[in-house]
């Protein structure tokens, strides 16, 4: 490991003086943008070197040298791939480091028309933020850009995927709101696609529970719209579920079995566990306050 990183050192060097003979007047009349890209070559070796000897930062020091120059001798392409390479080191090492570089190449993929690959580098920054960082508000935000650029680009299974995920983390900061638009919107293009019609089920559910957290009364009244937009979803087990709920309002013990048989067929993952939780919490809250009244 130690071999690799001398030698990654003595190939920066090299590239650095195939600058530095690449700056004066003659080598600039004579073979100057060949010894750019020749010390390009030489950073992406360093780089690889660097990699092989689990040096991360020195890596993507190296790459996004390498893609500067790239830029100065208009290779846009190459410069964004060694932008994404350095991200991908950097990732080991910096992650807001790992963010920039990738956001140079996203820069560059919409400069040059290429939304699907600037689409896919915006869910790695996303997810960045989601497992790095622990920023929910920047990775929805970068989940948003790139459901945008997917639509844009008539990928619309990859963009619901991503404009779910943002409905995921909308009603985690309880933007309730956000997250019912999204989820009736996805639910309405998945019943168009007969291979994805059986998914909006899923969809009207999650939608509700987000009604429930936001306004009781309001989602007592979305149901019957849900049952005559998608019919399936009335014969549902999470439709009646939520039919359960609702008819428990005022009893937590009936609101809390209703919800445990449920879960003793399907499991309830964490995002629908912690939106019956705050339901609960509700349901507490108005029982104690009419106990207090009382």
């Amino acid at each position: 490991m130690a071999d690799n990183e001398q030698k990654a050192m003595q190939l920066m060097q090299e590239a650095e003086k195939k600058l530095g003979s690449s700056k004066g007047f003659l080598s600039s009349l004579f073979g100057g943008s060949s010894k750019t890209e020749e010390a390009a070559e030489l950073f992406v070796r360093a780089a690889n070197t660097f990699k092989m000897a689990k040096n991360w930062a020195s890596a993507g020091q190296c790459f996004c040298k390498a893609a500067q120059l790239q830029l100065t001798l208009q290779s846009r392409h190459e410069a964004a791939t060694h932008y994404v390479d350095a991200g991908n080191a950097f990732k080991k090492a910096d992650p807001n480091e790992s963010i920039n570089c990738l956001l140079k190449a996203v820069e560059i993929y919409t400069d040059m028309g290429r939304f699907t690959i600037a689409a896919k580098h915006h869910i790695t920054v996303a997810e960045i933020y989601e497992n790095e960082l622990a920023d929910i508000e920047q990775a929805m935000s970068h989940y948003e850009r790139a459901a945008d650029y997917y639509k844009g680009e008539e990928s619309n299974s990859a963009a619901n995927k991503c404009f779910l995920k943002v409905a995921q983390y909308s009603a985690q900061l309880e933007q309730y709101q956000k997250a019912i638009d999204i989820y009736e919107q996805v639910a309405s293009n998945c019943m168009e696609n007969a291979l994805l019609k059986y998914s909006a089920k899923d969809h009207f559910f999650r939608a509700a529970l987000c009604h429930m957290c936001n306004d009781i009364v309001n989602a007592k009244l979305v149901i019957p719209k849900y049952e005559e937009m998608f019919p399936a979803f009335s014969d549902s087990r999470e439709c009646n579920l939520l039919k359960s709920v609702l008819d428990s309002m005022d009893n937590v013990d009936e609101f809390t079995k209703a919800v445990a048989d449920y879960d003793s067929i399907s499991r309830l993952d964490q995002w629908l566990t912690m939106m019956f939780l705050r339901i609960k919490n509700q349901i507490t809250e108005e029982v104690t306050d009419e106990m207090n009244l009382c």
